[in-house]
């Protein structure tokens, strides 16, 4: 059995996947990719499902060109709430999904005002699962309180993630996703959950979601390049960093520190050097910095009309490795959020680093 650092091995497999089957897995939606759901050591992994791979699995063992590099590997098992339906025969598993062993995720409106040809961000496919069948449009709080108090009781569920599209009105979605959370904290007082949108342009609907029973919030701005989120994101980019800066700031007030997050994608030109500066500032703001591949995902204009690759594994590595050494300086981590995309860490690499 040949050993090699976990981190590099993480990196590795989050940028070419590996060979396998997945019970669990999510295709389109709006990202960060195509993956399956697997448990390596113990710990939850989104990585995609790619037959071309150098990696693949077998007999529950990592192997790497044949040999075994010392990961126990299982995939992440069906739950059973997939196999039921709400009274009017719409499938729980189209009302949200399974995210890696123990998160319930769910787009609570599946559609945005920024999916427009211009204004879309390169990166997302929001709409892609609404149009291929797998979703629904809107989910109601009735709704997802059913399902998220089945996939407490069948499947252990900890932690749910609710996300949305944004929405015309000044809330940007943040209503609405504080009726859903309301509605499963009535069923399931003990489920965490975390709530994503765009930053209000009235920020007391941050004290709206935390009153409606949320405990972490993540305001996703990709990258805090003004040049960089005018190309990939010419809709979103519109909403000012002044205002992201003032939204998170408002959040951590709110939530605490290291209750709110944000995205930050390598791979769509970013210096990785600012990149590393951006999180830093986010830290001392007390913003976790969740550093995420871009991955080419179908349906999204980065992929198809772009043809942009995955970033190179030395730079992914690099910038990961150094702003989880910033966060452990920090006292930050991600597994002491309440709920969300930090405190599952599987779609990164930064919990494998230390963060």
């Amino acid at each position: 059995m040949t050993v090699t650092d976990p981190v590099s091995t993480r990196v590795n497999i989050a940028l070419l996947g590996v060979r396998t089957n997945a019970p669990v897995q999510r295709t389109g939606g709006a990202g960060p990719s195509d993956d399956g759901h697997l448990l390596f050591n113990g710990e939850g992994a989104a990585v995609p499902l790619n037959p071309q791979s150098p990696y693949v699995i077998t007999n529950g063992r990592l192997l790497l060109d044949g040999a075994d590099i010392g990961m126990d590997v299982e995939p992440v098992k069906r739950p059973k709430f997939y196999d039921l339906v709400t009274a009017d025969g719409t499938s729980y598993e189209k009302i949200a999904k399974l995210h890696g062993k123990d998160v319930l995720a769910t787009t609570v409106v599946q559609t945005c005002i920024r999916y427009n040809e211009e204004d879309r961000c390169r990166f997302c496919a929001i709409e892609a699962s609404l149009n291929a069948g797998s979703t629904i449009a809107v989910k109601t709080p009735k709704m997802l309180a059913e399902v998220a108090e089945a996939a407490v009781r069948l499947d252990g569920v900890t932690q749910m993630v609710m996300t949305t599209g944004t929405s015309n009105g000044w809330d940007r979605g943040a209503k609405h996703l504080a009726r859903c959370v309301k509605a499963v904290k009535a069923v399931a007082p003990g489920l965490n959950i975390q709530v994503q949108c765009e930053p209000p342009a009235n920020l007391s609907a941050i004290t709206d979601l935390y009153n409606a029973g949320a405990r972490s919030i993540g305001i996703h701005v990709e990258s805090m390049d003004d040049d960089v989120r005018r190309r990939w994101m010419p809709g979103k980019s519109t909403v000012s960093m002044d205002e992201y800066r003032g939204a998170w700031r408002e959040a951590v007030r709110v939530f605490g520190r290291n209750q709110v997050s944000t995205y930050l994608l390598v791979g769509m030109g970013e210096d990785p050097d600012e990149m590393v500066a951006g999180a830093q500032e986010l830290i001392e703001m007390g913003v976790y910095p969740f550093i995420v591949p871009f991955r080419p995902l179908k349906g999204t204009l980065a992929t198809d009309v772009d043809h942009v690759p995955a970033p190179h594994r030395g730079v992914l590595e690099d910038i990961s490795r150094r702003v989880a050494d910033l966060l452990v300086a920090a006292g930050m981590k991600g597994s002491d959020q309440k709920a969300g995309c930090a405190a599952c860490g599987a779609c990164g690499i930064l919990k494998t680093a230390g963060g």
